[in-house]
């Protein structure tokens, strides 16, 4: 497999001038919080030839593919199989307290979108699987199999903001009675035969659905939750931290958190700010930004992605 040709890294260069003010002395470390097939990271290495990055990621395989486009650089690139919200412990293991940079390019990589057998696309026939990570014990297919009326509804809503949850749900039920589901064509044909009709003209019925069972089989909006304040806390200061998200959940989720670690906790009335009360980062960009139109029509998986930057601006 030639990963150069499936793998083009979204905002690179907006991405390499945001965290290069932090990463560029010798010693500096950079984390790779998503590495993927490791295009972000063999950018940085080839452009920054002090740096070492800690790359994380929970796919065995892309860890592989990485390591093997990433191996040019020897020790320079360190690869840990874990969660991202496990930066802290990830960084530790290899002898860090803390980062100059960090870096989350969110949602499913391209791998595991164009490998058809992972069961991520609605559009290819493959077993119900959709888990990053091959060695965990939760799958799309046990998730409508096992999973009440009320909880399927509830992931429906919640991580697909799907309108038809209650709906869709419903038929699942119905459906699972009579035989199980395990396939993606078998699901999303029960999905199509649900939707109105005047729906479906508005887009596929089964986007928002396969979002939200991959969102669940992968805890991934829990994972985030606990990994932004993690990433702070990891980041040594003047250090920089980049995120890359592709949907209005994991954007909320970062935005939240960003805002709350660049707002002082005083008092209000106070004359004065204690120190442990001031702001712990400052915002580098302004709100989210976006791809420009260019780097959208020649890669379009840009097209939905909202970027937020901030740096470390008081120690503890």
């Amino acid at each position: 497999m030639d990963i150069t040709k499936i793998h083009t890294p979204v905002m690179l260069e907006r991405t390499v001038e945001l965290l290069s003010p932090a990463i560029g002395e010798p010693g500096a470390v950079l984390v790779d919080a998503t590495l993927g097939l490791g295009g972000h990271t063999e950018a940085f290495l080839s452009r920054f030839p002090n740096l070492t990055v800690v790359g994380l990621d929970r796919d065995p395989e892309a860890l592989k593919l990485a390591g093997e486009r990433l191996s040019p650089f020897g020790e320079r690139a360190k690869l840990v199989h874990c969660v991202y919200d496990e930066i802290q412990d990830a960084l530790q293991s290899l002898g860090y307290e803390e980062a100059q940079g960090i870096l989350f390019d969110l949602g499913v990589s391209s791998m595991q979108l164009d490998q058809a057998s992972r069961g991520f696309a609605y559009s290819k026939d493959a077993p119900l699987d959709m888990r990053m990570d091959g060695t965990a014990e939760l799958t799309a297919e046990t998730v409508l199999a096992d999973y009440s009326e009320a909880e399927l509804r509830r992931i429906f809503w919640e991580y697909g903001e799907e309108r038809l949850a209650s709906r869709y749900a419903k038929r699942i039920v119905q459906e699972r009675a009579e035989t199980r589901l395990t396939s993606s064509a078998q699901f999303v044909d029960l999905i199509q035969k649900a939707t109105p009709a005047a729906i479906s003209r508005q887009g596929h019925p089964a986007k928002r659905v396969f979002q939200a069972l991959r969102i669940e089989v992968n805890q991934e909006l829990v994972a985030l939750e606990r990994a932004i304040p993690a990433a702070i806390a990891a980041l040594a200061l003047g250090g920089r931290m980049v995120v890359l998200s592709y949907q209005s959940l994991e954007d909320r989720i970062v935005k939240r958190a960003l805002a709350a670690a660049s707002t002082s906790s005083s008092p209000a009335g106070l004359p004065v700010e204690l120190p442990e009360h001031q702001a712990k980062l400052r915002l580098v960009v302004r709100g989210a930004e976006l791809a420009s139109d260019d780097e959208k029509a020649s890669n379009p998986r840009s097209t939905p992605v909202r970027l937020r930057a901030a740096e470390r601006v008081r120690a503890a």
